[in-house]
């Protein structure tokens, strides 16, 4: 009797059909027209659910819509059973079908910016700005910072530096050319920003598929020179018409800590640009200061420094390429207390190497160049000096070789090396966790015997 009621209430069970799924994503999308579904291939959901932001062409198993999405549209992200786990905005031609911008539990908690970019938008950058004040930032000292950091806050190809009462806005995601309008009102309406400037990443975008005309006639906007900022109460002079957005923020606090150890020390800084490390050291009291690079609008800019921080004639910049110069001062027995060497992108995206047959080969090669460029620094670091260096190529920072190299620019150098410090971008630089590739800047204090 028993095992016959059992049996009929499993049977009922295994018959009954199973209760339809509640979402909030998808209850609001049915009071919307037009909104298409990305459907993720099984096994893929779970990466995405737990932050992943970028969804890959590859982890894609079909598209549901009529007609199709097209870039820059607000789409479902669903898993194998149709079930959404978010939204983002949609791209037809990047390896990034589509960004993620907020997530099932974040909707169902509160669904008043849901599948609405606008309202997205300003919340993701009043939290932003909220962020930076807990940070400190503006401050009286310091009046440059990266208000908005990609993937760091949640806004995936936006980035927003704070010059004063200037933003300047890089784009590098199609999704960010399109909601251009909607996202020049939000920053228009926080305090102290008095004009936009829009700087597209012209490469970038054109694997976005975004159309080159318009990509173009944005780029004309940032013409804009002779900007005044202060960082850490050093003031620098800065143009538009320089490397990244202008300026580089992340290196704040390391800077802020060169001038910490310079007193009574003399200082090299090596492919300077427009003086930040030199600046500060000579702030900090070292009685000699050199900096070292190749463009010649950036040594104007860092001689203007000079003038504007009322420096004396304890630092001098010279035009020549580092590594020449490094082999010329070894040749003339030259050394100095603490040596900063911060190169340019040496290594591809990490994205870039996906692609690259010889994967290997790339990264052998800026391996060697990073290498050969150590070797040199650390000769000319006085032994029981200190040697500062840097890399600001992703690909390698992520690769986790950076200091297998270091040590192998040691052997080469025959020299002894201790790591005392390894940092990174600034705190207003913001990584999530989950999108690891968000991760650069390396910056490793190397005691050097």
């Amino acid at each position: 009797m028993m095992k016959t009621l059992l049996s009929n209430r499993l049977s009922k069970t295994l018959s009954a059909p199973s209760s339809p799924f509640t979402s909030t994503l998808q209850d609001i999308a049915l009071n919307r027209k037009g909104v298409a579904k990305v459907v993720l291939k099984k096994g893929k959901t779970q990466l995405f659910k737990h932050g992943s932001p970028m969804v890959y062409s590859g982890a894609v198993d079909r598209v549901i819509g009529r007609p199709p999405p097209k870039t820059g549209d607000v789409v479902l992200v669903a898993d194998g059973t149709e079930k959404p786990i978010g939204w983002g905005l949609y791209n037809s031609v990047s390896m990034f079908c589509v960004r993620i911008m907020q997530l099932e539990e974040e909707a169902a908690r509160d669904p008043s910016c849901a599948l609405d970019i606008e309202k997205l938008l300003e919340r993701r950058i009043h939290e932003a700005i909220e962020l930076r004040r807990n940070l400190g930032l503006p401050s009286t000292n310091t009046n440059v910072y990266r208000l908005v950091n990609s993937e760091g806050d949640r806004l995936s190809g936006l980035i927003v530096d704070v010059f004063g009462d200037l933003a300047i806005v890089a784009s590098s995601a199609a999704w960010v050319e399109k909601y251009r309008p909607e996202i020049e009102a939000c920053i228009s309406r926080i305090d102290n920003i008095n004009n936009i400037s829009w700087r597209p990443s012209v490469e970038i975008l054109k694997e976005e598929g975004w159309p080159l005309l318009d990509v173009r006639e944005t780029h004309k906007l940032t013409s804009l020179d002779g900007i005044k900022v202060k960082e850490n109460g050093v003031i620098y002079s800065i143009s538009l018409r320089g490397q990244k957005t202008g300026f580089y923020a992340d290196q704040r606090e390391n800077r802020k800590y060169i001038s910490a150890i310079s007193n009574g020390q003399r200082v090299l800084d090596l492919c300077c640009y427009s003086g930040g490390f030199a600046l500060n050291a000579a702030l900090g009291g070292a009685t000699d200061v050199t900096g070292v690079d190749t463009s010649m609008p950036a040594l104007e800019l860092a001689k203007e420094n000079i003038a504007l921080n009322k420096l004396g004639t304890n630092i001098s910049f010279f035009r020549e390429d580092a590594s020449e110069f490094m082999k010329c001062a070894i040749s003339r027995n030259q050394s100095w207390d603490i040596v900063i060497l911060d190169p340019p992108k040496l290594a591809p995206r990490r994205k870039d190497l996906c692609v690259i047959s010889n994967t290997l080969e790339v990264l052998q090669s800026a391996s060697g160049m990073y290498r050969n460029l150590n070797s040199l620094a650390m000769q000319l670091t006085e032994r029981g000096g200190l040697l500062m260096t840097c890399s600001c190529s992703g690909a390698m920072t992520q690769s986790g070789m950076f200091l297998r190299i270091l040590q192998d620019a040691a052997s080469m150098a025959q020299r002894k090396i201790t790591i005392l410090r390894q940092a990174g971008a600034a705190c207003d630089h913001p990584i999530d966790p989950s999108y690891p590739e968000g991760e650069y800047l390396s910056n490793v204090l190397l005691g050097v015997m």
